[in-house]
């Protein structure tokens, strides 16, 4: 095993970019009120996230990008879970009409935008978001949303599995713990897609909507 730091072992071998695609999506990944409500085990500060995903959705909106939101929602037996579920007890606050799945404050689809609901880790999963990405032209994926380790990671592994180009967006995805939430960050932009800032994601949106 290699005794040099992370960046330099991997440097020369995953150093890859992809670069932003012809046609975008966002995507709002998990957005809502149990990462953000200190009296719920779910709680995972991570406001800046979702302060950076509002100023992304108002971007998007001005350039006519797709916008989907994606919320995890179980049966009340929660039998849909499956292993998920046993795993991941706190998992309990999803079931359909609980109030921490309720979206974030400050944050909420618009009619014409897209929800899909899910019940596992991956937007992709048992969704029809691959054919509705397709159907509509869109070539990559600007991904936001919680958790980095968890849904974040899944989607971006699957849309790159699916053809997708995946964007993370730094500032816009979030975790419980910073060393965990950097670790993702760091093997999502080796291997699955490009981790770039907001502002750069910005900037993008603001040439499409020039053109």
């Amino acid at each position: 095993m290699s005794t040099q730091g992370a960046q330099g072992n991997y440097a020369g071998v995953f150093e890859g970019r992809i670069g932003f695609g012809r046609k975008p999506a966002l995507i709002l990944v998990d957005f809502v009120e149990a990462y953000f409500d200190r009296n719920c085990e779910l709680y995972a500060g991570v406001e800046h996230a979702l302060a950076s995903a509002i100023e992304l959705v108002e971007a998007a909106r001005k350039a006519g990008i797709l916008i989907i939101y994606t919320n995890v929602s179980f049966h009340p037996s929660m039998i849909d879970g499956g292993r998920f579920a046993q795993k991941v007890a706190p998992l309990r606050n999803f079931v359909a009409g609980h109030p921490m799945g309720a979206w974030s404050k400050g944050l909420a689809p618009r009619d014409d935008e897209l929800v899909i609901s899910k019940q596992y880790a991956s937007s992709f999963f048992g969704t029809s978001l691959a054919s509705t990405l397709t159907a509509n032209g869109n070539d990559s994926l600007v991904i936001t949303g919680l958790s980095t380790s968890g849904c974040v990671r899944a989607t971006c592994v699957d849309a790159c599995q699916h053809g997708f180009i995946p964007i993370v967006v730094e500032e816009a995805v979030g975790d419980r713990h910073e060393d965990v939430h950097r670790a993702n960050l760091f093997d999502m932009n080796a291997k699955y897609g490009d981790v770039v800032s907001k502002a750069e994601v910005l900037q993008h949106f603001a040439q499409l909507q020039a053109d």
